[in-house]
């Protein structure tokens, strides 16, 4: 797609009922944004939590235990997350697709979720020989790693959409 084909599809998303609610009301974009930030919130605190405990924190606790606690949160979370990002996107279509931190956002999402599944179908496989007391395998705490540095950067640059 041409980037003045990718403006027409955009301003008419900036032309639907929803997107025109969204900038004209004084309330529902900031109402969205709020729910947006406390669904980020929920996610990467979770995760940054199992995070931690790869590297090696809280080694009393069992991984599987985090996972299935933890990880359900930051899953749930993305069902606010989507569909808030979403409006918001809408309301400033054109000018969030040509903004460098939206689309370095949008990299840096996709590098957490494969790094999440690369995690999922490599390390936690074998989590049974290190769940509880022990140190996580280096392909575990990479991803750790990893995660930690790629939702620090998701947050910088939701942050700096508006300075771009």
């Amino acid at each position: 797609m041409t980037q003045a084909g990718g403006l027409g599809w955009l301003a008419w998303l900036e032309a639907t009922a929803v997107a025109t609610a969204m900038r004209q009301s004084m309330w529902l974009y900031p109402i969205v944004e709020i729910l947006h930030i406390l669904g980020f919130v929920v996610l990467v605190g979770s995760a940054a939590m199992f995070d931690l405990r790869l590297l090696g924190f809280s080694r009393q606790l069992a991984v599987t235990d985090m996972e299935h606690h933890l990880l359900r949160w930051a899953r749930a979370s993305v069902l606010v997350i989507v569909p808030t990002g979403s409006l918001m996107f809408v309301a400033h279509a054109t000018e969030f697709a040509y903004n460098p931190a939206f689309r370095l956002k949008l990299i840096l999402l996709s590098a957490a979720a494969l790094n999440a599944a690369a995690f999922r179908v490599r390390p936690f496989r074998q989590v049974d020989e290190w769940d509880f007391g022990a140190r996580a395998p280096l392909a575990a705490r990479v991803a750790a790693g990893l995660s930690l540095v790629l939702w620090t950067g998701v947050i910088a640059c939701g942050r700096l959409l508006a300075y771009f």
